[in-house]
């Protein structure tokens, strides 16, 4: 993933609520409209319609040429990819790296999801693997912590946030 691409849209926190659900109904029904997307956050089709110009702008989200379905133009892919990622990491940081209880975990996690850039996120990877996965270190080395997040499945930064669809433990939007 090429730096300028991740992080660089200066979204809101409802803008992510926005490509999060589009990438939600299209992964889960094949198709995400206007009204669907109102109805998946409790919101008026007109408010919606105006949020989705703005992530239009932004070249994140484009309607299908042959029909109004909304789909995510591949940079709103690469950011959804990195905003899951970033709540992933998070939520299991909070819950096993810092002990707040799971509910405050997802809650805090879908607040900050958006806030990290690039440098941050990709840090913060390599520093969660680096202290709880057991492949890169000795018995000796290893602090005390440790998560249910098997970050030793991934070679890197950029394969996790590839990989990541949601999580079980979070809510899809």
């Amino acid at each position: 993933m090429e730096k300028e691409n991740l992080g660089t849209h200066n979204l809101s926190h409802s803008m992510v609520h926005y490509l999060l659900t589009i990438h939600k109904l299209k992964e889960g029904r094949g198709f995400a409209r206007v009204t669907d997307i109102a109805k998946e956050l409790n919101l008026t089709k007109g408010s919606v319609s105006t949020a989705l110009n703005g992530l239009k702008k932004k070249n994140l989200v484009k309607e299908e040429e042959d029909c109004k379905f909304l789909i995510l133009s591949d940079a709103g892919h690469v950011e959804v990819h990195r905003i899951l990622s970033s709540r992933t990491l998070l939520f299991y940081f909070l819950r096993d790296f810092v002990g707040v209880d799971e509910k405050t975990a997802e809650l805090d996690s879908c607040k900050m999801e958006h806030l990290l850039s690039e440098e941050t996120g990709l840090k913060f990877f390599n520093f969660m693997k680096k202290i709880a996965c057991s492949c890169n270190n000795t018995e000796d080395d290893r602090p005390n912590f440790s998560t249910s997040l098997d970050l030793c499945n991934f070679k890197n930064a950029k394969d996790f946030m590839a990989e990541q669809v949601g999580d079980k433990y979070l809510p899809a939007n």
